[in-house]
């Protein structure tokens, strides 16, 4: 699926560079990992190749998806209905888990639409905060732009 020097999208830690391949004996059998260099912080994430999938290990999004991206961040619908903020949050980190980029902003949409209405908890801020690396990185790097030009135009739409 990847190889030596393809980025990849690890969920919830974000894009990566794939820097080996190597084997190891675990339980006595034989597998192969994708290592995998998170960009943001220099993170190292040994993934077994056989489960890359099942583990939500991706290709970065295509250009002509990123229109999809930024419709999702206009739109004024949020996805995770109220209730109390520990509900909110776990529906939100579920989310962030899965990977996809739709689902992260998704997450920042909403986390910015209530932040409008009423003050987040700690963990809430934390999490938009994550949610806001995470998106601008993978679409600086697909736009080829610097994420602050990223962060102006996603700022910009949700303001």
């Amino acid at each position: 699926m990847f190889k030596l020097g393809d980025l990849a999208v690890y969920p919830a830690h974000g894009v990566g560079k794939i820097e080996s391949v190597e084997s190891k004996t675990i339980g006595g059998k034989k597998q192969d990992f994708y290592i995998l260099r998170i960009l943001e912080n220099g993170m190292k994430i040994m993934i077994p190749v056989q489960n890359a999938s099942a583990v939500g290990l991706r290709e970065l999004l295509c250009t002509d998806e990123i229109s999809k991206v930024y419709d999702i961040l206009r739109s004024r619908e949020v996805s995770v209905n109220g209730g109390t903020w520990n509900r909110r949050y776990r529906e939100y980190m579920e989310k962030i888990k899965t990977g996809s980029i739709y689902d992260l902003a998704e997450v920042l949409r909403d986390l910015t639409v209530l932040r409008m209405d009423k003050e987040l908890s700690f963990g809430e801020r934390k999490m938009l905060d994550t949610a806001r690396t995470l998106l601008l990185k993978e679409l600086s790097i697909v736009q080829e732009l610097s994420e602050d030009e990223v962060e102006l135009g996603i700022n910009e739409i949700l303001e």
